[in-house]
């Protein structure tokens, strides 16, 4: 218990002190296109609190790719501290809006450059997808989102989503499917080692037609290539998914 209250109020530090840091050097560069690479590498570290090693797996089919939107399976509250390790230069995510409101961590997700969008608002959203594309295209960024549209909490991959796609296809890039092991019950405050964690990129989709249909069989293909591989990172980390949770 006392391993677990000292790992807590240190997280509860760290991320304090990282916003904070964060805030005041992007005030010297307010959302240039490397922040949120910057503030995403510090956190990463914050997983060696937790107990757990990241391993990051990349093919070179992705590596120094240019502009694409990275799609990722989202877990739990642990990902900021894990998935953070993966993202690379260039790239931003899309948060909701109510992200800037939590204090520190808000303004720090604000500030990097990540985009905020107001999910309640259906006009708004189909908005956010033009203007996400506009930004891809002309300032050569990348863009990482979470297509199962919530944590899943244990539930396993969540049905997918297709505005990830449907970005990608109107800024005329591809999809970059990036996939975690399973980290649901995997982290135990009061246990001092929890393991590994490993996240790998897969090769990237190309999308040639923006035709719903085909958008959102390309999304269902996706999602089972994406669970198929998570199964089998998260067996090899030893923790793999419960059968209740392999949703397909």
């Amino acid at each position: 218990m006392l391993l677990a209250i000292v790992r807590l109020l240190a997280l509860l530090f760290a991320l304090i002190g990282i916003s904070v840091f964060s805030c005041i050097f992007c005030l010297f560069r307010p959302f240039h296109r490397n922040n949120v690479h910057i503030a995403a590498k510090i956190l990463g570290k914050v997983a060696k609190i937790l107990g757990v090693t990241v391993e990051i797996r990349m093919p070179e089919s992705v590596k120094n790719i240019g502009p694409v939107v990275y799609i990722c399976n989202h877990q739990n509250s642990y990902d900021i501290f894990t998935l953070s390790n993966a993202v690379l230069p260039g790239t931003v995510s899309i948060g909701k809006k109510s992200l800037k409101w939590i204090p520190f961590f808000g303004q720090m997700y604000w500030l990097t450059g990540n985009i905020l969008i107001d999910r309640n608002n259906s006009s708004k959203a189909m908005n956010t997808i033009e203007l996400t594309a506009e930004k891809i295209r002309e300032k050569q960024l990348s863009v990482w989102l979470f297509p199962e549209g919530t944590r899943s909490n244990g539930k396993g991959l969540l049905p997918f989503k297709t505005g990830a796609f449907r970005t990608a296809a109107k800024a005329d890039v591809p999809i970059v499917p990036i996939c975690a092991s399973n980290l649901h019950n995997a982290i135990k405050l009061n246990r001092w080692d929890n393991g590994k964690f490993i996240v790998e990129f897969l090769a990237p989709v190309s999308i040639d037609d923006d035709d719903k249909a085909t958008i959102r069989k390309l999304a269902n293909d996706t999602r089972e290539v994406m669970l198929k591989k998570i199964e089998e990172l998260s067996i090899e980390t030893g923790n793999e998914m419960p059968s209740s949770a392999k949703i397909k």
